[in-house]
């Protein structure tokens, strides 16, 4: 059930209790992690935090940790699939889920006793009417029965238990079988109840109720940031900080970095944040001048769509920022000639262009903005500025929300072997922090390494004409040895390349037909295995509403082909799967949506 009141309804629930935190491994997710901690700290709740990065680690978490534990709170992950059939809680478990993914599970909401929704509902969600999924049909024509919401409540209850009763029965005949010591096996049987569809078999004969959940269901997206939530329950208690307030900065422009949501909804909820922005950073000149050395200062900016400029020389940030790149066709010569041209008519001296944004003059820098700007009007990029934030460490230190996305962001995929994901889980959150300065400079540092990767990456594919049209979706895979390969076997990290490689072929082709197409991408994920990671990603359209059908797409093609697949990830248009089964499944997808 939606909880309609974030104070009463959560916080004072959980404040005299043990909880348990699963958290996603996502920039947005740490950042409402931070928050929820934060508040934790003022009041001294008690916590357990365990970094989940799918649902494999989410189901073995909790069976190791349910009978210690009555309250769950779950960030980014839980709300798209039914909880309770994948992880068979006792009846006094609850579980409160603050998570971005869409649509949201019906089972889930409209389960009044465990599970708890902390997600705004001026989302746009349309979620079907009780009546439309769980009344039988025989009941129609019959409702004048007083008892009625009761009677609807016990159909559903009956749905649940029915389907724990199958869930346990195929428990107890893999023990007796054996068939559960099979990775694999265990693996594609946990998948199997993550397929979108909520309701049993029982649900199957009735044509409307399928109809009605199939439109519900059939595209994925996004809603409001989980940091963004969390900042509103600060402010509510009247416990919200600056610190707080750009932690939901950096979860909103993650949601933005990473084409999430829409530019209308970025927009919106940066007017939003920035009424409180205006609230906490409100001084006068003489406080201005009178600053600590040691001060925290968020300020509201319209900046330069370029990726980390300022911790980096512009010309390597014009390369390697994919709105740049993909506009000038820098993987090609004429596109390196225009990245010249654009830089002759600015009038910068190649020499301040090449060196560290820093170390530029400071004439240069002072007009730079609108120097960029006026040019890029000319080259055809009209909309080389966005409303943005950031944030001053005392005197030395600045940041941009979208710098601190991607530094965290490379922390946490990173693919250094010498830690686990969670040992990188760890030094993403700690470097949200000002404390640990050191450790975001480190990720901005892996940050500009991931992005010449993806720029590199993107410019190989295009040259060697590995972007292949498929009939209704276009197509890409990664061999393996290709440079840099091992970056992109990280699910956040394959589709950021897979959106910015779509990006950059809709720039390049003259067919007009395959502007218009999504994109499928495959990249090697274990050779030992023999498995590879496939990703879904939209149409590039300038009124995308970035919503995403591949997740029901890749159900029913796996499924008509018998395809080994698993539904790991918490996106449900990222899969793993056996790598010879790639063919056969790509048929039957491309079968599917012609």
């Amino acid at each position: 059930m939606f909880v309609s009141d974030f104070r009463k309804e959560f916080y004072e629930v959980v404040q005299s209790q043990r909880v348990f935190l699963f958290v996603a491994s996502d920039v947005d997710a740490l950042c409402a992690c931070k928050i929820l901690q934060a508040l934790f700290q003022c009041d001294h709740v008690q916590y357990t935090l365990v970094p989940v990065s799918g649902w494999q680690e989410l189901e073995t978490a909790f069976l190791e940790h349910k009978e210690q534990f009555r309250y769950f709170i779950l960030i980014n992950c839980g709300a798209n699939v039914d909880l309770l059939d994948i992880l068979q809680p006792d009846e006094d478990t609850v579980f409160f889920v603050c998570d971005t993914h869409r649509p949201v599970n019906v089972v889930n909401v409209y389960n009044d006793t465990q599970i708890k929704l902390l997600i705004k509902q001026d989302d746009d969600l349309e979620v079907p009417a009780y009546d439309d999924i769980f009344r039988d049909e025989e009941d129609s024509g019959s409702d004048s029965d007083g008892s009625e919401p009761s009677e609807k409540r016990t159909r559903l209850e009956e749905e649940i238990v029915e389907r724990t009763m199958r869930r346990r029965q195929r428990q107890e005949w893999e023990a007796r079988s054996g068939s559960g010591s099979e990775p694999l096996a265990a693996a594609l049987e946990k998948s199997s109840r993550l397929s979108p569809s909520p309701m049993s078999d029982r649900t199957a004969p009735s044509s409307p109720r399928r109809d009605i959940l199939f439109d519900y269901e059939q595209y994925e997206y996004h809603g409001t940031s989980s940091a963004m939530v969390m900042f509103e329950l600060a402010w509510m208690l009247s416990k919200d900080l600056n610190d707080m307030l750009w932690w939901a900065i950096v979860g909103l422009t993650d949601q933005w970095v990473q084409d999430k949501i829409t530019q209308m909804k970025y927009v919106t909820d940066v007017g939003v944040l920035q009424r409180h922005v205006s609230r906490h950073n409100h001084r006068n000149e003489d406080e201005e001048n009178t600053l600590s050395v040691d001060c925290t200062r968020i300020s509201f900016e319209y900046d330069l769509r370029l990726a980390l400029y300022q911790h980096w020389s512009l010309h390597d940030s014009l390369c390697n920022t994919s709105y740049t790149a993909a506009r000038f066709k820098l993987w090609s010569v004429h596109g390196q000639k225009r990245l010249q041209e654009f830089l002759a008519d600015m009038g910068l001296p190649l020499k301040q262009v090449k060196q560290k944004f820093q170390a530029m003059d400071i004439s240069l820098k002072e007009n730079l903005r609108e120097m960029i700007e006026e040019s890029a009007n000319k080259f055809g990029m009209k909309d080389m500025r966005v409303q943005t934030f950031s944030i001053h460490f005392g005197f030395k230190h600045k940041f941009l929300a979208s710098d601190v996305v991607f530094a965290t962001m490379s922390l946490m995929e990173s693919p250094e072997k010498d830690g686990s994901g969670t040992d990188h889980f760890i030094q993403a959150l700690d470097s949200l922090s000002r404390s640990n300065l050191d450790k975001l400079y480190y990720g901005l540092e892996l940050a500009k390494k991931q992005l010449r990767a993806t720029q590199q990456t993107i410019a190989s594919c295009l040259c060697t004409n590995l972007v292949i049209s498929q009939g209704p979706f276009l197509y890409c895979s990664l061999m393996e040895g290709t440079p840099d390969v091992m970056l992109f076997s990280r699910p956040v990290s394959l589709t950021l390349l897979s959106k910015h490689l779509l990006k950059s072929f809709v720039c390049s082709t003259k067919n007009r037909r395959c502007k218009l197409l999504p994109l499928v991408m495959a990249a090697p994920l274990s050779m030992e295995h023999g498995t590879v990671t496939v990703v879904g990603i939209p149409p590039e359209t300038d009124s995308s509403d970035r919503k995403n059908f591949f997740g029901q797409a890749f159900e029913k093609a796996a499924e008509s082909t018998s395809s080994r697949m698993l539904h790991n990830h918490f996106d449900l248009s990222v899969i793993e799967l056996k790598a010879e089964d790639r063919s056969k499944f790509l048929d039957a997808l491309v079968s599917l949506l012609s």
